[in-house]
Parts: structure tokens; sequence; C-alpha cells
């Protein structure tokens, strides 16, 4: 299966093949893979996120399945990349992962049925759906800070084009601990559809992107910590925690809270039944 990479070459943002163990750009230069500074695969007007897609994921809940899917979006701004560090901000401590597949448009979609979506997806690459839960409460409808700040939304290593997503491994790992281990299989809504059903009102343009949900196990993590993303035939994506420099703001606007519905989110659903405590601070 072909696989795409974006890197800074020598100060040039380039795109390049995976030949082996090495990255050839247009021009014929080649760098070891583990060696190049990599860039998000694709670069995307928009960024949308479904909701609870995997029944592992519903069932930690402890909530009914949904009848159709919801969404929520992240800005651009939160990009990411393979190997890039994802900042948890001074005064919040409720930063968890969220491995997922992301998918990728080759071509402008609208209004298209979900057997004929498959024609419009270039590729997949791996995501890392990191959520701020610190701001659940204030942006529980929105997600916007909770999904969006800076950093929160790493991509690659590469594009993988012809790749097919039934029945293939998703795992997450914080310092090599596989903490989720979840299955394309058990999603409600596979990628076909839910590229269709976003489609019917919204255009999706190349390169956008399409986050397809988590399984269970989502759980915090803090700085210090290294965080990988294995999805079979799409690689794996490595992202490290570090603490920002400067603390949240705290002459405007709401303050990061730690309500039950935050420990509850950060912490699995159903940490009370379960008699964990939360993690300390730090």
């Amino acid at each position: 299966m072909p696989e795409y990479r974006r890197i800074l070459l020598d100060g040039a943002a380039v795109k390049a093949v995976r030949d082996g163990e090495e990255l050839v750009a247009g021009d014929g230069r080649r760098v070891k893979a583990e060696e190049a500074h990599h860039l998000p695969p694709v670069v995307p007007t928009k960024v949308i996120a479904v909701h609870l897609n995997h029944r592992s994921r519903v069932e930690e809940f402890r909530t009914a399945p949904a009848a159709a899917p919801t969404y929520f979006h992240k800005p651009t701004s939160a990009l990411n990349a393979h190997r890039g560090a994802v900042v948890r901000p001074e005064g919040c401590k409720w930063l968890n992962y969220e491995g997922e597949v992301a998918i990728v448009i080759g071509r402008t979609c609208r209004n298209v049925s979900p057997d004929e979506a498959g024609g419009y997806i270039a590729g997949y690459t791996v995501a890392n759906d990191y959520g701020l839960h610190d701001f659940r409460d204030t942006d529980a409808g929105s997600m916007l800070r909770v999904k969006g700040s800076d950093t929160l939304c790493p991509l690659g290593p590469g594009l993988v084009t012809d790749w097919d997503f039934r029945g293939k491994y998703l795992r997450t790992y914080v310092n090599g601990r596989v903490v989720q281990d979840g299955s394309t299989d058990e999603m409600a809504w596979d990628m076909h559809y839910l590229v269709a059903d976003i489609a019917r009102t919204i255009t999706l343009h190349p390169g956008d992107v399409l986050l397809s949900g988590t399984p269970a196990g989502s759980r915090p993590v803090r700085p210090g910590d290294v965080v990988e993303v294995e999805v079979a035939g799409l690689g794996r994506l490595s992202n490290h925690i570090v603490a920002g420099p400067t603390p949240i703001r705290t002459d405007v606007g709401a303050q990061p809270t730690e309500s039950e519905e935050v420990l509850s989110t950060a912490l699995g659903g159903d940490w009370e039944y379960r008699g964990i405590r939360p993690p300390r601070r730090g």
C-alpha cells in the first residue's frame, strides 16, 4: 500500500513516499524515516470528529447506543505531527489520549451515498484525538477548548492509500504499555457512512479529515509520558507530553474545573463505581 508523508527537508515542506526505511522526495532526495522531521501528512481545511462510535466506548460510559452519529469540530490550529510535543497547559491536569483512525478526503465531496463515499477518500492515517477535559464544564456543547486547544490533533506518520478499514486493530500505548485495544469492526458507523453523513450538509474538500472514534480506555496522561497509537496497516503515531510554560490566565474566561462530569469523562465514565481515585496533580 503506498504511503505518503509530509516532512521538513532542508527547510522546505515536501511530500515524500515511503520506500522501506527511507522517505524519497519528488526530486530524489532520501532521508531515513526515523530521522525525518515530520509534518502532518495532510493540510485540511477542517477536522471533524465523531462521538462514541466504538461499542466498547459506549459500554464504558454506561450509555445507550445513539440512533445516529453526532460530531464536533477541531480547529486546524490544533494540528500536530508524528513525534511532536503535546502541550498540557499549566493549571490543567485532565489531558486524555484517544487513539483513532483518520479519514482523509481526496476530492470535493457533497451529497453522496455511503456506497459512493469510498471514491472520495484519498486514504487514511493515524490520529490521537486528545481532550483537555479541564474545560469540559464550560465547553461541553462545542468541545472547542476540550478538543481544539493547540497541539491536540496529532496525525501521522503518513497517508496510506488503498487501505481496507475492515477488521483492523487499533492500539494505544503509554510508555510502552497497552492502554487501548480495539478494532474497526466495533464501529457503529463505518468510514463510508461517516463521510456520507457529514457531506449531506457540509462540503468536504481535498485534505479534510474525519476522525472516526476511539475505543474504551481513554485516560489522563502527564508531562513526560510517551503516547503511541498503532493501527494495523497505517503505522504507529508517537507523541510526548510536555508541560505548558505559562499558567492559564485567570483574568478572562471560565477556569479549569474538576467536577463530577470532568472526572467521569477523564477516568472512563464509571470511575466512581470502580473505586478509582483521581491521580495526584503534577
